[in-house]
């Protein structure tokens, strides 16, 4: 095994590393090429990186490791945890033990600390990294960061309300025949084409930073700059999707969908806080459910952070990880 840096993600290059993506046990859209280049653009552009390559000894890239330095000798995976909600060594599935003992040799020399967010539990970097780094005389902690609930869809919209509880069954009903009866000429919509995205997506924004106090401080002029190039990025590779509750006097509720490897992602949601009596989110986000299962969406990621409102679907969490190596 051979391991070179880069220190550029061109270094690298798009075909190669979203075709490492695709090929990997993950394929999160959060190590796709555009959204770490986004990423790297809006938040890490005077950062040094350090992104780790390892070649088997026929030449070919069978993993990589995309580091930025955070800190004097500290190293976090690109992504941010801010807003990525899964990270992870890139690295061809089957092969991601073998890469990481090459990638500890590579460092026992430096003394310097490398902090992976957001790791997803089943990954081999949570179960099999400690003993490989204890070999190479590192120390290795593995922390349970946040958690994502996630619903295992069924065939049928029916098959799935028969399986919720009494009490979430009825009380998803419940919400829904309010919303007919307070708000007639409430329609659920959305966009996928990027130019069509482009032209709501303030309607979004507005919504977003309305919906809750601090929404609007994390939603500054630079988040928004990322935020605008990801989507556009995703909706080209037709993997993102804006869904709104439209009314008469404008939208109510509004959420963000990505989408990758059978699975529908809820991004980012905002509503008319002076709508909340009719718990519009909820309602739409029904509707999000049933049209995953109308596709054939095998999961539906509410992705991280565990606010009650995604637990009345009755999704099971599963953890995400902080990896660190010193």
């Amino acid at each position: 095994m051979k391991v070179s840096i880069r220190d550029r993600l061109e270094a690298v290059g798009a075909s190669a590393w979203d075709g490492l993506v695709a090929a990997s046990r993950l394929r999160s859209p959060f190590l796709s090429w555009a959204w770490q280049y986004e990423w790297v653009r809006t938040f890490a552009a005077d950062r040094r990186l350090e992104i780790r390559c390892v070649e088997d000894g026929a030449g070919s890239l069978i993993s990589i490791l995309p580091l930025y330095e955070s800190a004097p000798g500290a190293l976090q995976l690109i992504g941010g945890a801010d807003v990525s909600d899964y990270l992870d060594l890139i690295s061809l599935q089957g092969r991601e033990e073998e890469a990481w003992m090459a990638l500890l040799q590579s460092r026992t020399a430096e003394h310097v600390e490398w902090e992976l967010h957001t790791v997803p539990e089943m990954s081999p970097t949570v179960a099999a990294l400690p003993p490989l780094a204890a070999a190479c005389g590192l120390t290795v902690s593995a922390t349970v960061e946040e958690r994502c609930p996630v619903l295992a869809l069924p065939s049928s919209w029916e098959t799935y309300l028969a399986r919720l509880s009494g009490k979430h069954r009825h009380e998803l009903q419940r919400k829904m025949r309010r919303l007919e009866r307070d708000a007639p000429d409430a329609h659920v919509s959305f966009v996928s084409a990027p130019a069509d995205i482009a032209a709501r997506l303030g309607d979004f924004l507005r919504l977003h930073r309305s919906s809750r106090a601090g929404k609007a401080r994390v939603m500054d002029e630079q988040m928004e700059r990322f935020f605008r190039a990801a989507l556009a990025a995703f909706a080209e590779r037709e993997a993102a999707r804006l869904w709104f509750l439209d009314t008469a006097s404008g939208p109510i509720a509004a959420f963000v969908t990505i989408e990758w490897d059978g699975t529908v992602g809820l991004y980012n949601s905002g509503f008319a806080p002076e709508r909340a009596a009719l718990s519009p989110g909820v309602v739409l986000l029904a509707q999000l459910i049933r049209d995953a299962i109308g596709r054939g969406r095998r999961r539906f990621d509410f992705l991280r952070g565990e606010e009650r409102y995604k637990y009345e679907f009755e999704p099971v969490p599963e953890a995400v990880y902080q990896v660190r190596i010193r």
